[in-house]
């Protein structure tokens, strides 16, 4: 007998058609004689109009209560999936993550999960029931309800499967798994049978929307096999089939690896470059300018200082763009006057394309082809970042998609390479 945790996202949870769809998988898997767990999300866009009612009240609403309400959607959608399952035959019951208890600190809307109790859960699986639980949710030490944050169920499908020790955590979407890229933007993208995790939580850091990435660096600390496949393919596929569909993150890598040079292209719409022009190129220049950055809660991505010039230097980093004129406020009005930049060129206006694959640490001219394929077809970088498996560029927004495309084609990722087997 094998322990699965499920998880099941907003689309899949769409509706009640969808939801009686999910328990007749659920109950195919348990009729199997496995032991299942479920994490459900929201049903699609419950979480959006709640919240919405809070901001007809206020602008501003408190965010402990922002939490209580965004809490109650996953609570709704586990209780129907429960009592889904109990119609059709399959004893199941459903916890709120405060029942477990998912303990999590007190950082309100982005709470991280400090520990689990799966007492409770272990005892009600011996006895032939599937537990359905809360996702996105926990409870702090002060007994109030937290959130962890948009995508926050796939955190809490992973972390229950490592509390658990379950042997696979099952991540259902509206997609058959991970692709080489999105296929909206190249229709010849491949869903890849295996990736590295290395890969995927490189891939989910640069803008891949498949999986949240607190999901894919908790499901690397605790080495939760973790596998990305549909739920919307006919629930009625043979078990064996739909145990091997999809996309597995593996936590070894095989013999073949280095074959595949570039596994996937990555890339986010969503980036805003400001540079500081003429700012002294001296000792904590970087954390003159950064530290208020970061302590204001703004993610900074890439980051890049030029060369020295009369004792001067240009300073670039890259915002999300939702943070774009939060940053430029605060540059302007504290940073600039500190340190003595001569001026703030912007662009709001730019995309990160990123080539992610292991088998970029043990090839020459990856980089190289990269900037070549760029080259011809006009694309201009503007920044450049580069780690042992991943190198991305900052260009043109409106260049993003070429980009893309042109990137798949010459690392020949519609092709299948000798590792696409699970």
């Amino acid at each position: 007998m094998s322990l699965f945790v499920h998880k099941y996202g907003g689309t899949s949870m769409g509706s009640i058609e969808r939801i009686k769809n999910v328990a007749c998988r659920v109950a195919k898997w348990h009729r199997a004689g496995h032991q299942v767990v479920v994490v459900p999300s929201a049903m699609s866009g419950e979480t959006n109009r709640l919240l919405s009612l809070a901001k007809e009240l206020t602008p501003f609403p408190d965010a402990r209560e922002l939490d209580m309400i965004a809490a109650t959607g996953e609570q709704v959608s586990s209780a129907l999936l429960a009592i889904a399952l109990q119609s059709v035959g399959i004893s199941a019951r459903s916890y709120a993550g405060w029942q477990v208890p998912i303990k999590t600190d007190s950082a309100y809307s982005k709470a991280r999960i400090m520990s689990i109790d799966g007492e409770h859960i272990l005892s009600d699986l011996k006895q032939g029931r599937v537990v359905v639980i809360t996702g996105f949710q926990g409870v702090d030490q002060e007994n109030n309800i937290t959130t962890l944050g948009r995508g926050g169920s796939d955190t809490s499908a992973v972390a229950i499967a490592a509390a658990l020790k379950a042997d696979e955590c099952l991540i259902y979407t509206d997609v058959n798994g991970v692709y080489t890229t999105d296929p909206r933007v190249v229709p010849e993208a491949r869903c890849m049978p295996r990736v590295s995790f290395e890969e995927m939580l490189e891939m989910a850091s640069l803008g891949s929307k498949v999986l949240q990435i607190r999901s894919v660096e908790f499901a690397g600390k605790y080495s939760v096999p973790t596998r990305v496949l549909s739920s919307l393919t006919d629930v009625n596929i043979p078990l064996d089939e739909e145990m091997h569909s999809g996309t597995l993150i593996n936590f070894e890598e095989n013999d073949n690896m280095e074959a595949a040079v570039v596994s996937g292209i990555a890339f986010s719409r969503d980036e805003a470059k400001i540079t500081l022009i003429a700012v002294p190129d001296t000792p904590g220049i970087a954390h003159s300018i950064l530290g208020p950055v970061a302590a204001a809660n703004i993610e900074v991505d890439m980051i890049l200082q030029n060369q020295s010039v009369a004792g001067c230097t240009d300073f670039s980093f890259t915002v999300n763009r939702s943070d774009f004129k939060r940053t430029l406020d605060l540059l302007e009005n504290d940073v600039v006057p500190a340190v003595q930049a001569r001026e703030i060129s912007t662009d709001d206006k730019v995309a990160k394309v990123s080539i992610v694959g292991v088998g970029m640490r043990s090839h020459v001219g990856v980089a190289s082809l990269m900037f070549k394929t760029l080259s011809q077809e006009g694309i201009n970088i503007k920044m450049i970042s580069t780690s042992e498996i991943k190198t991305s560029v900052i260009i043109d927004d409106k260049y993003m998609e070429l980009a893309v495309r042109s990137l798949h084609k010459a690392f020949g990722l519609e092709h299948s390479s000798d590792t696409d087997s699970v």
